[in-house]
């Protein structure tokens, strides 16, 4: 009988999960088995390592890139392993993913390296057994890596769009429905394209020019930002929170989409902004850039620890026209009004799914029609609080229509003293849909999926 000595190995104290691979592999398993975030685990243990440049670099690449391409890695695993692979000790289920990532993904790693290294670990924390069920499961994929099945396109697409293209079911059934097979699969290829790294200039300290110039100094490669000015993208992915310059405030790390909200904003210096949902900063940062620091932001949230991030975060940039406050939003009141609001709502994340693979395990559809709800009210808060003639921009980094403009048409029928106002007024015309909102999608822009809507309140 194999005995699951995961929990006993951590609490021991005992550095069982050692090198890389050790160290994806406790990642993994916390992943599986908590609510916990891929990203937060892996700074957590990047933090509490000795690892160097390359050997952080690499554990990120195979902690993401086991989380990818978990439903494809899973569905091989699941012919090749003797008894249910989906009922494993964690330690053997993650050691054979990270193993046989290396084997199908990464050229750098020869398949018998991979295959050792899998043995040796799972020996140590599992015995002989173990290490020997797990020798030969690798080997015996070697032998019929060119021979692996999937699920006939033909006889059922969904499953074999869910297995190869490593999705869950439930949202390739739901994709599959909107937009058919081939912009289904072009979604899905994009999600599972490695994510790009994008800066937006903080026109606080520095400008696009001396930017550019900076990045140059230092020989790193860029491509201007696709729809606004303000945003750099970044050749390759670097530890570039490590350079002097981000530490000076000169940028942020930030997708392009979450420029796009703020810009609808139409932002002049001097007006009172209400951010709402505004931990952990990106969005008020450039608020605050487009009001040259001027005016006032009113930025809330009601996690303490989220707002000493935002805070810690807006110091950084060097922003000084920024209020906190700790509280629910649906607590929040303010008697003055403000000129501007941004509801940057908590959302499924659907669309960030290149930057955050492991969300889409953890949602289900239950999530979306619950934090719809949440998403409601927040917006009828906001409505509350912008003055007569003043904006709200409601934003999500998903692409699920109820979240989005299902969610806006309900509440334009609920208050007719709203109006929609075209964001092609303000935004390239290539982000914005039928309906005059902000929807973009991986596949077809390049950047995160996002929504934005703007709404004017005319009495």
């Amino acid at each position: 009988m194999l005995i699951n000595m995961e929990e006993t190995n951590e609490n021991t104290g005992l550095n069982l999960y050692q090198g890389v691979r050790g160290l994806a592999v406790k990642i993994l398993n916390r992943v599986d088995r908590t609510d916990a975030y891929l990203d937060k685990l892996l700074e957590i243990e990047i933090k509490n390592s000795n690892l160097v440049g390359a050997d952080k670099a690499l554990l990120f690449e195979i902690v993401h890139g086991v989380t990818r391409w978990e439903g494809r890695i899973d569905w091989i695993l699941t012919g090749f392993y003797k008894g249910q692979f989906s009922k494993a000790i964690p330690n053997i289920k993650n050691a054979l993913r990270v193993a046989l990532y290396q084997i199908l993904f990464l050229d750098k790693v020869p398949d018998y390296a991979a295959v050792n290294e899998a043995v040796e670990f799972v020996k140590k924390l599992q015995g002989q057994a173990a290490a020997d069920l797990t020798n030969a499961v690798l080997r015996n994929i070697i032998r019929n890596k060119e021979n692996i099945r999937y699920p006939n396109p033909d006889e059922d697409i969904n499953n074999y769009l869910s297995a190869y293209f490593s999705h869950p079911t439930w949202l390739v059934k739901r994709w599959l429905a909107r937009f058919g097979r081939e912009e289904t699969e072009k979604l899905l290829i994009a999600n599972n394209n490695k994510p790009n790294l994008t800066i937006r200039v903080n026109n606080l300290v520095t400008n696009p020019t001396e930017m550019k110039s900076l990045l140059n100094s230092v020989e790193l490669k860029f491509s201007e930002g696709k729809f606004l000015k303000e945003f750099i993208r970044m050749n390759s992915l670097t530890n570039i929170t490590d350079w002097e310059y981000f530490a000076k405030g000169y940028f942020s790390i930030q997708d392009e989409s979450t420029g796009f909200p703020i810009k609808l904003l139409n932002i002049s210096p001097g007006m009172r902004v209400l951010d709402l949902c505004a931990a952990p900063g990106g969005k008020t940062g450039f608020i605050a850039d487009e009001m040259k620091n001027t005016g006032e932001i009113v930025a809330i949230d009601k996690f303490e620890s989220r707002l000493k991030i935002l805070e810690k975060n807006l110091t950084r940039l060097k922003v000084t026209n920024v209020v906190t406050k700790v509280t629910d939003a649906a607590d929040f009141e303010d008697e003055e009004g403000f000129d501007r609001v941004l509801i940057d709502a908590p959302c499924s994340g659907l669309g960030t799914l290149t930057k955050k693979p492991d969300l889409k395990w953890k949602r289900d559809l239950g999530d979306i029609r619950k934090i719809v709800n949440i998403q409601y009210e927040l917006l009828k808060k906001g409505a509350s609080l912008v003055k007569q003639n003043g904006f709200i921009v409601y934003s999500t980094c998903t692409i699920e229509p109820e979240e989005n403009f299902e969610l806006i048409k309900k509440f334009l029928s609920e208050n007719p003293n709203f109006a929609l106002v075209n964001a092609g007024e303000l935004l390239p015309k290539a982000v914005v849909d039928e309906n005059g909102c902000v929807a973009t999608l991986p596949h077809v822009h390049g950047i995160d999926g996002a929504f934005a809507a703007k709404l004017v309140r005319n009495n």
